[in-house]
């Protein structure tokens, strides 16, 4: 017998709202998505600027990111984030002796760990030493298990130390992957959700860290192609409704006091960021709630350039000796049609985040024609920035025995947000792994046959 459809509605419309949304939906209940903004995404959105459509920040996965995968190609958008054939990432060292210098991070085609070997050996920014250091050390991270509780009380910097790496090494090799899928540098990391990453992204298959983004603005796919496939699928979107209160009435549903009036559900997931989500949650629903609170957050910095002319030819690359870290080409995708717009992604800069817009472009734009030579005779158009104070939670030492599961002890009330127990590191991977985790939970306790979306895969 075919269940009646149950009643849901889903707090919040960022990634991880709209796949708890989506597979409720689609194991066929009644789905009420409302999104406290104007618009769906979260904190990976698109806004104007005069004639540009600029992304908040440059947001990238990679092969190994399966849930990502299945977001995209659920909202219809896998041919607009391709793939690298590939993994290829230009670095730039500006303060090596003699001069700039490039190397790259790039893969080949052998098993793993063999597939880095190559790419490790010609890598000119560590010496023979360092890198015969880094590949004891990549053999020993594979043997770690990042779901063991003693790892996320030890910071990474501290295990890197006990496995012989230099302070270039750090520098060169380990924070210019970590800061930027982590957002900290490794001594304020956890070894466990360090060992996650480079297990994960380097140590589990030849292409898992082959790198994807959209060549579209984030918000086509974030919002605009996601409320295509929501509403496709039967869920009402509400925007620009903040929910004010969730409480449980006399019959044991859920009431929801929202912006467009109250509402009842079977079943409801928080897919907020944690401070919020500690707001709403009803009493009794965690046994430590202030826990949640505990989890602090960490900011990220973009600083946008436009310049009259082409000054970079790759589409992207990394930087050593340098503030900058991370520098894209968005000229296309921001819909420029003369000149060049460059956008530079800085995470873990606490120190800088509230600085001002003079100071910044006093500090990256000489720093970007030491990088770029073509950029010494460029006219800037414009120079703006965007900041993320709180962009994704702080992986640090500890954070881990922080992190709520899906399930809470309030029936029917579910958690969803990358902030959660997803075992990932604040991205759009653990957001879509979260969503899968409310939805089959409330699924599950609801008797609803379901199949996980990457059983396969997995």
């Amino acid at each position: 017998m075919t269940p009646a459809p149950g009643r849901a509605v889903v707090v919040g419309g960022g990634i991880a709202g709209v796949t708890a949304a989506l597979r409720l939906a689609d194991a066929g209940m009644r789905v009420t998505l409302l999104e406290g903004r104007p618009r769906l995404g979260g904190l990976a959105f698109s806004f104007r600027r005069g004639d540009l459509t600029v992304d908040n920040g440059q947001h990238v996965y990679l092969r190994c990111c399966t849930a990502y995968r299945w977001f995209l190609e659920r909202v219809g958008a896998t041919d607009l984030a391709p793939l690298q054939d590939r993994l290829d990432v230009p670095v730039l060292d500006v303060a090596a002796p003699g001069g700039p210098r490039l190397g790259r991070i790039r893969r080949g085609g052998l098993p793993v760990p063999l597939h880095l070997a190559g790419g490790l050996a010609r890598y000119p920014h560590l010496s023979l030493a360092e890198r015969a250091r880094v590949a004891r050390a990549a053999l020993a991270l594979k043997k770690l298990d990042p779901a063991d509780p003693a790892l996320d009380g030890i910071d990474f910097a501290t295990w890197l130390g006990r496995h012989g790496q230099s302070p270039r090494a750090v520098a060169a090799l380990w924070d210019l992957v970590g800061v930027a899928t982590l957002n900290a540098r490794a001594p304020q990391a956890s070894t466990a959700l360090a060992a996650m990453v480079f297990r994960t992204g380097l140590l589990s298959e030849p292409g898992a860290a082959d790198i994807g983004w959209a060549r579209v603005p984030l918000g086509d796919v974030h919002d605009t192609l996601a409320r295509k496939a929501l509403d496709e699928a039967g869920v009402h979107t509400e925007l620009s409704a903040r929910v004010r209160h969730i409480g449980r009435g006399e019959d044991g549903r859920w009431r929801i006091d929202a912006g467009s009036g109250p509402l009842e559900a079977d079943t409801v997931v928080l897919a907020v960021a944690q401070r919020e989500a500690h707001a709403l949650l009803p009493s009794g629903a965690l046994d430590d709630p202030d826990r949640l609170l505990d989890i602090t957050t960490a900011p990220i910095l973009n600083v946008h350039v436009l310049y009259d002319r082409k000054v970079l030819r790759r589409p992207f690359f990394a930087a050593l000796g340098t503030p900058v870290q991370w520098v894209f080409d968005r000229t296309e995708a921001a819909g420029v049609r003369q000149g060049q717009y460059l956008a530079l992604s800085q995470s873990a800069v606490q120190d800088e985040i509230d600085d001002p817009v003079a100071a910044l472009r006093e500090r990256y734009l000489p720093e970007l024609e030491r990088l770029l030579p073509a950029a010494r005779g460029a006219r800037v158009l414009d120079f703006f920035v965007t900041r993320e104070r709180n962009a994704t939670f702080a992986p640090a030492p500890g954070v881990g025995r922080l992190r709520p599961q899906a399930r809470t002890r309030a029936p029917g009330l579910y958690l969803a947000g990358a902030w959660t127990a997803t075992g990932w590191p604040a991205t759009m991977e653990g957001a879509v792994r979260s969503g899968f985790g409310a939805a089959d939970a409330a699924l599950s306790t609801l008797g609803r046959r379901h199949e996980h979306p990457l059983q396969e895969a997995a």
